[in-house]
């Protein structure tokens, strides 16, 4: 389901992106998880559905914490090498080989950056239908 954000590459951005679509799978796939776990009112007895929420929600929080880390590490990680490369930069001007690597660095990490905006709109449609369907079930803890 969800990669440990360590694991994740930063170096090359398409991989990046697969990564985290694979990643993204359980939120993708919310609606079905909760039409097929979550009973209807004649199966009502038969299933925990406070503890399937609880559950799923743990699943949900886990998956986007793991998200969350892996983009703000690679953003950080690019941004270091974007600094280091500004600063050499400074020192050879005319270096195009330099010049162009530091344009693909901060492409990507203009990219990387667009990944958070992407993450957060993910996690906002998660959590209202998981909020739909389960707030009657379970009531996550609030967040700080």
């Amino acid at each position: 389901m969800a990669a440990p954000s360590e694991d994740v590459s930063c170096e090359d951005f398409t991989e990046f992106q697969e990564i985290l679509r694979v990643m993204r799978t359980i939120d993708d796939r919310i609606v079905h998880e909760l039409n097929t776990t979550l009973p209807t009112v004649s199966f009502a007895g038969k299933i925990d559905a406070g503890q399937t929420c609880k559950q799923l929600y743990e699943s949900l929080q886990t998956a986007h914490t793991s998200r969350d880390k892996a983009i703000k590490r690679c953003i950080a990680q690019t941004s270091t090498a974007v600094n280091i490369l500004q600063g050499e930069r400074l020192k050879d001007s005319d270096n195009l080989t330099l010049i162009k690597l530091l344009r693909k660095e901060q492409s990507k990490l203009k990219f990387l950056k667009s990944e958070l905006n992407v993450e957060e709109v993910v996690n906002d449609r998660s959590r209202k239908v998981f909020n739909e369907r389960c707030r009657l079930h379970y009531k996550p803890p609030k967040m700080e």
